[in-house]
């Protein structure tokens, strides 16, 4: 039966641990890789900007010997209301070995993984992440050398998908985690993934947690994590009054130090400095920003390869 990651929750815990153990041995031994998808090929469709997703999906479909097509909305029938979305799937279907989808409308997306007979890859709407959890998760590992026992502070504007897929992940691996944010429903996390990671979370014994404010939020964290206030669905014309509301949780010299000394700084990228975070956090030594971006391509090369059954 075929698997597709449309969110975190797809992934069992152990299937997640296996994704981050194949990931570390693909990072470590990549030429062992070089044909795993010979004359496969991988579709990538994207209604919205990409950087990391679309750059780290066609290197690791090269550097594994597959094919990769990119196709983007602005020449396709169906996002011109042209063509069935489950039309599109079938087609596709019959052409394409896996697909990975960025687009807003996450039922969109559930809808065309129950038409396609291919697995399907969320690579962003606007209800989840989890491409970019798998790599954070990896960095992670690589950086407290264990998932357990920690706690991740995020800061922010939290009613984004890289807060839902964390919220997600954390409660799975059992890490305490604290969001900070404005207590307006705009800036707040979605009801139904809070009440799905607590539901989580009670069975791994850890705490999901949301307060207004951000230093209670940060204390005796182990990583501290934030991300745009611009998401790429923000109009323009809400940034000046955006700014201002969010401004009194960016990530600064003065709140990481209510984290742990040896706390991590993340974000999931991309950074807007002055606004989110100060320059001489994200780039200072705390900062692990560009291993969490280069982790990118391991941990999607491990999805690959996982929903390929390789």
């Amino acid at each position: 039966m075929k698997k597709d990651l449309l969110s975190i929750s797809d992934l069992s815990k152990r299937e997640f641990l296996s994704l981050l153990k194949k990931a570390q041995h693909l990072k470590k031994y990549p030429k062992k890789y070089h044909h795993a998808l010979y004359e496969k090929t991988l579709m990538t469709y994207f209604q919205q900007p990409s950087l990391r997703t679309e750059v780290s999906f066609d290197v690791a479909m090269f550097q594994m010997g597959g094919e990769i097509i990119d196709y983007h909305a602005e020449t396709s029938p169906w996002a011109k209301g042209k063509e069935a979305l489950e039309d599109v799937a079938k087609v596709i279907s019959r052409y394409c070995d896996i697909i990975m989808i960025r687009m807003p409308n996450h039922e969109d997306l559930v809808k065309f993984a129950k038409n396609a007979s291919i697995p399907v890859i969320n690579g962003l709407t606007s209800l989840e992440h989890p491409c970019q959890i798998v790599g954070d998760f990896l960095t992670i590992l690589e950086k407290k050398k264990k998932l357990t026992n920690l706690k991740l502070a995020y800061v922010g504007d939290a009613n984004n998908n890289v807060t839902h897929s964390l919220m997600l992940a954390c409660a799975l691996f059992g890490l305490d985690m604290s969001i900070s944010c404005p207590a307006l429903e705009e800036f707040l996390p979605q009801p139904s993934l809070v009440k799905q990671a607590k539901t989580i979370a009670q069975k791994t014994g850890v705490n999901i947690t949301i307060t207004a404010n951000p230093r209670e939020a940060a204390q005796n964290s182990d990583i501290l994590y934030t991300d745009s206030f611009m998401s790429y669905h923000i109009p323009k014309s809400q940034e000046k009054r955006r700014v201002k509301l969010l401004k009194p949780f960016q990530v600064n010299q003065e709140l990481i130090k209510y984290a742990k000394k040896n706390a991590i700084f993340m974000h999931c990228l991309p950074a807007k400095r002055g606004y989110e975070v100060t320059a001489d956090v994200i780039d200072g030594k705390q900062s692990v920003v560009f291993d969490q971006a280069e982790n990118r391509l391991h941990a999607q090369k491990a999805i690959i390869l996982h929903l390929m059954h390789k």
